[in-house]
């Protein structure tokens, strides 16, 4: 007799944490279509109402923190959030070895690279909000500080906007992951391949 699917896989994200994700996915997706609206001449014209579009760009780049926020109420957010900003020695190996990479040794529920990815696209967030906090309130600051803001929220954008297509990229190409994000459950195998230590701990639990 074949054993039920459930019995198969492991659980991996709650739907808060999955929550979290798509949303302020979502919100940085339309924050990023915007702005290249916004930049670039050709897509203006093309799109018209420039006035709606600044606004839609606004205030999603305002309401950017508010899921990661209010993901704080769950405990299995918090945990993973623990996990995410824990490098250890292990993870260091894994980003310096093509190997350790594709054999996912040693790996916890996060490898070193989703580590990496959680981190700047926090620290971009930030960035991002703070400056285009400046910009958006010209009177609170001195012409100097706007300037510098207007730059680096520039270059931050592009870069943030790099690193969210390499992101996507990296989800497409892996459907077991995808399926993690989207239905909360991976299979026992693909743990095992890609997040060895994780899988052992699911499977110490059950």
């Amino acid at each position: 007799m074949t054993r039920p699917a459930e019995a198969m896989d492991l659980h991996r994200f709650s739907r808060a944490e999955r929550w979290v994700h798509w949303s302020t996915g979502a919100l940085v997706l339309i924050c990023i279509l915007t702005a290249a609206i916004l930049y670039n001449g050709s897509l203006a014209v093309l799109v018209g109402n420039r006035g709606i579009v600044e606004t839609i760009h606004v205030y999603c780049g305002f309401a950017l923190p508010v899921p990661i926020l209010l993901g704080l109420a769950s405990r299995a957010y918090r945990a993973d959030l623990s996990r995410l900003n824990r490098f250890t020695k292990p993870d260091w190996l894994w980003l310096r070895s093509k190997r350790r990479r594709l054999a996912g040794t040693e790996v916890g529920k996060f490898n070193a690279g989703q580590k990496l990815n959680a981190a700047l696209s926090a620290g971009s967030i930030l960035v991002l909000l703070g400056t285009g906090t400046v910009m958006y309130f010209p009177d609170w600051t001195r012409l100097a500080w706007r300037t510098g803001a207007t730059l680096i929220h520039d270059w931050f954008a592009l870069a943030f906007g790099i690193l969210v297509v390499g992101h996507l990229m990296y989800a497409l190409r892996d459907r077991e992951a995808m399926r993690g994000m989207l239905s909360g459950s991976v299979r026992k195998s693909w743990a095992a391949d890609e997040h060895e230590l994780w899988a052992a701990e699911e499977g110490e639990k059950s």
